[in-house]
């Protein structure tokens, strides 16, 4: 006898099949414009269906993501993004399930969401937007704004000592942590792909610029030569170099050190070499935000999987069915009970 099934063939899938016939709402200049092409980018390199693909967002700029691709999406409510994405990963774990998020809907409002669901790992791809302001508000500091920021809330600056997200996300447990900027589209690009692939909440931090409320506040990266000295691309088994390969960095002991390959006779082999898998290094990696002295690294920071929310869900609910469904008076009862008299 012959099989006769066949398995259904996805046509061939562009950029514009996931544009939808909504234009974007978003300043001229905003960094949502990049980042939304680029993620129209890769969704076709998935092969995934639009309709098996979901969008979810709560409040801000960027959560009007889900309005600008053309599969199911959700406006949520502010800081809520992370667990009706995840309620919806358990339910139908089939589909391919994204957030869309700021730095104030994500670690403000959404705080305490952003942490349980990174230590609970529901197999979501977060992309999280952080212009360090609140932009849809008209222009309050936001957790990640710099201290000293003059903002409509802060009018003699800011006193908050901001999140660290790249630490906040490992901290609390994060399998994936990946960072990209709004401007660097081919590299983004590489990183949404990454993040999707990975098995697990995998979160991406993308820097990107608000030209109304906090114009150039990533600047230190932006031109190709503050670029060059500013920032090191992590890859995977690769030494730690930057500024056009004349400088790199070492670990001496847990404290990275900035050496220049021309002057101090180390060559690329003496250098820290990247490994997303090593948490300790991740860390490390985290705070080099917090150093002045230290380029900002982009790319995978850490990168381990491990089992998700969903499956373990899944399998906790097999195993207190394996001996069969009882009676609802039997269930009220369960294994031990006591009897008054």
């Amino acid at each position: 006898m012959t099989d006769t099934t066949t398995i259904p063939v996805l046509p061939v899938l562009i950029a514009k099949d996931f544009a939808s016939d909504q234009e974007p709402k978003w300043c001229p200049g905003c960094g949502d414009h990049a980042v939304l092409q680029q993620l129209k980018n890769v969704l076709p390199e998935l092969g995934i269906a639009p309709e098996n693909i979901v969008f979810v967002s709560g409040i801000g700029c960027s959560s009007r993501l889900p309005y600008y691709i053309a599969t199911y999406g959700v406006h949520g409510i502010h800081g809520r993004a992370l667990p009706m994405a995840t309620g919806l990963k358990v339910s139908r774990p089939e589909l391919s399930v994204w957030v869309g998020t700021g730095d104030g809907d994500a670690l403000s409002i959404g705080g305490n969401h952003f942490i349980h669901t990174l230590r609970r790992n529901p197999d979501l791809n977060v992309v999280l937007f952080n212009n360090e302001i609140y932009g849809l508000t008209k222009g309050q500091y936001s957790p990640t704004s710099k201290i000293g920021l003059r903002t409509a809330t802060s009018p003699s600056g800011v006193i908050d000592q901001p999140f660290n997200t790249a630490a906040l996300t490992i901290g609390s447990g994060g399998s994936f942590f990946a960072r990209a900027f709004d401007r660097d589209g081919k590299f983004l690009r590489s990183i949404l792909k990454r993040a999707a692939l990975h098995k697990g909440t995998s979160l991406v931090e993308i820097y990107q610029n608000c030209p109304i409320f906090n114009n150039g506040a990533f600047e230190a990266f932006a031109t190709p030569d503050n670029k060059a000295s500013n920032t090191v691309y992590l890859e995977q088994s690769k030494p730690l170099v930057f500024a056009k390969g004349k400088r790199g960095i070492l670990l001496d002991g847990f404290k990275p050190i900035v050496v220049d390959l021309d002057k101090e006779g180390i060559s690329t082999s003496d250098l820290w070499i990247h490994d997303e898998t090593d948490i300790n290094k991740a860390s490390i990696l985290a705070h080099f935000a917090d150093e002045e002295s230290l380029p900002r690294p982009f790319g995978v920071f850490y990168a381990k999987e491990r089992i998700t929310y969903e499956d373990a869900l899944t399998a906790q609910i097999a195993d207190a069915q394996k001996n069969g469904f009882g009676t609802f008076e039997e269930l009220l009862k369960g294994d031990h009970s006591y009897e008054i008299k």
